[in-house]
């Protein structure tokens, strides 16, 4: 895989094992990480629990069962995508990709910041921070570009497609699930009770909106 990226122009940097990952992603900050799931000592979900707290690259993890991704869904480790082994290079190089061309959700360019706010919950579109009371809450990229989608237009139901088009863009080659992996982590780092849904509502047979009732 390194070598099929480099020939495509990327800058690849390789390594045998979780700690020695970490250690790489520290010195040298990437854009992507490609982590696989069972890995040598600390394994792939420890490892990217642990890049969350330094860095906010984009993560892309494999695993070699697809039953696997339903354990992962109930996970919050912070990836970004889920790939099963085997796919094509063409395949990761595509996902790569479309993670790079995601637009970046910055809010309001005006001067004076706009926070909204949907009962309890706060969030800043130029500050990047989200509080549920005076508690801060703390989302990876893509966590923070979805709630920052759905916050703008609180009222409005969004299929998956359009939330996949809104924070992955029009090109994105991966599967509308993922949108429901990153709600659920979405909704327990907010501490929303699925049998009340206070923030995050699911629309049967659309998607999700904002707000109550």
């Amino acid at each position: 895989m390194a070598g099929y990226l480099e020939h495509d122009g990327f800058v690849v940097t390789t390594t045998p094992d979780g700690e020695q990952a970490l250690a790489a992603a520290r010195s040298d900050p990437p854009d992507v990480v490609v982590l696989d799931l069972m890995l040598p000592g600390i394994d792939g979900l420890e490892v990217c629990r642990r890049l969350r707290t330094f860095t906010d690259a984009y993560v892309i993890m494999l695993t070699a069962r697809s039953e696997e991704i339903d354990t992962l869904i109930g996970l919050s480790v912070g990836a970004d995508d889920y790939m099963t082994k085997p796919f094509s290079p063409r395949e990761l190089t595509a996902r790569i990709r479309g993670l790079l061309r995601r637009p970046r959700m910055t809010g309001h360019t005006s001067g004076e910041s706009q926070v909204r706010t949907i009962g309890n919950l706060s969030l800043d579109p130029q500050s990047r921070q989200v509080q549920v009371g005076q508690t801060p809450v703390e989302l990876t990229r893509t966590e923070f570009d979805l709630l920052d989608a759905l916050t703008e237009r609180p009222k409005l139901a969004y299929t998956r497609s359009q939330l996949i088009e809104r924070v992955w863009g029009p090109d994105w080659a991966g599967e509308e699930h993922l949108v429901d992996i990153h709600i659920a982590h979405i909704r327990a780092k907010l501490g929303d009770d699925p049998g009340t849904e206070r923030y995050v509502r699911t629309v049967r047979g659309v998607g999700y909106r904002m707000g109550p009732g």
